[in-house]
């Protein structure tokens, strides 16, 4: 199996059509064809359903499918940082993160390093902490920003200056919006929406286990989540700061009684061989927040 059967691949499962394949990598429709069975047979597995119109993935090729996107993920980081002539920093910085208001640490640190180092490019992935763990253990990113309880066990990092607070967030028209803080009185018996790792946080807060409570929806990221709330559908338990509150938003939000906040960290995979581009951002949040 070679690197380039692997493109080949991940352009079929695009475009869904060997001959919309061939176009876009300029080559023969018989020849991706043939290639495509040859990677077949040397996996000894069907990685398409052949259907009149469209091809589609079977369940190995949709294995396959994200072994490959890593594959070449790494395989084209490794070229570009190879590429850098000596004495110039260059190549590709890769930053997943919860949302998180936070966030905008990691940005200024972005902002001034952008200005030392102007031929670095960021790329910026979000997702909840299952995710971005994911992410670090294979390689595709280099730091990540974990939002509360996760377990960083495994990495290496270090807490920003930060604290998001949690509270709900309801439609601006809501009777609980007369408070200024929201008990776990007062969303008893209430339709709630919860995001998919604030079990350990809310558990303790309400002193009910999750299952007893009236959880219609959980999410991975807010933002759906908020059309949720704005419909009136659940009351959203979320972190303050990520969403849009203020006035003819159709949103409000309000903080938790007692209050529960949580403590914001930047971690890298323990090990890790660097990119120089990376080794450098490094340096710069251990000159920020090394203390």
């Amino acid at each position: 199996m070679e690197l380039r059967h692997l493109q080949y691949f991940l352009m079929v499962a695009r475009e869904g059509t060997i001959s919309g394949a061939a176009a876009a990598l300029h080559v023969s429709q018989p020849s991706l064809s043939r290639q495509m069975q040859d990677l077949e047979r040397d996996l000894g597995v069907r990685l398409f359903e052949r259907g009149s119109r469209r091809i589609t993935l079977t369940e190995p090729g949709m294995r396959l499918r994200g072994r490959a996107e890593e594959i070449v993920d790494l395989v084209g980081r490794a070229e570009t940082e190879f590429r850098v002539t000596a004495g110039t920093l260059a190549g590709e910085v890769r930053v997943a993160g919860g949302e998180t208001p936070a966030m905008g640490l990691v940005a200024d640190a972005i902002a001034v390093f952008k200005d030392a180092y102007p031929l670095v490019r960021f790329n910026l992935f979000s997702g909840n902490a299952e995710a971005v763990g994911e992410r670090l253990d294979r390689g595709r990113a280099d730091f990540g920003v974990f939002v509360g309880h996760a377990d960083l066990s495994r990495f290496e990092f270090l807490q920003l200056p930060a604290r998001d607070r949690w509270g709900v967030f309801m439609r601006e028209d809501d009777p609980l919006t007369s408070l200024g803080s929201v008990s776990p009185d007062d969303l008893a018996g209430r339709s709630l929406v919860l995001s998919e790792q604030a079990g350990r946080e809310m558990g303790t807060w309400f002193h009910r286990d999750l299952d007893d409570l009236d959880v219609v929806a959980t999410y991975n990221l807010l933002y759906n989540a908020a059309l949720l709330a704005r419909r009136g559908v659940g009351y959203v338990i979320s972190l303050e700061g990520i969403v849009d509150t203020s006035t003819g938003s159709g949103l409000a939000f309000r903080p938790l009684e007692p209050a529960v906040s949580a403590d914001i960290f930047i971690a890298w995979k323990r090990y890790q061989s660097f990119s120089p581009a990376a080794e450098a951002f490094l340096a710069e949040i251990r000159r920020r927040w090394g203390a």
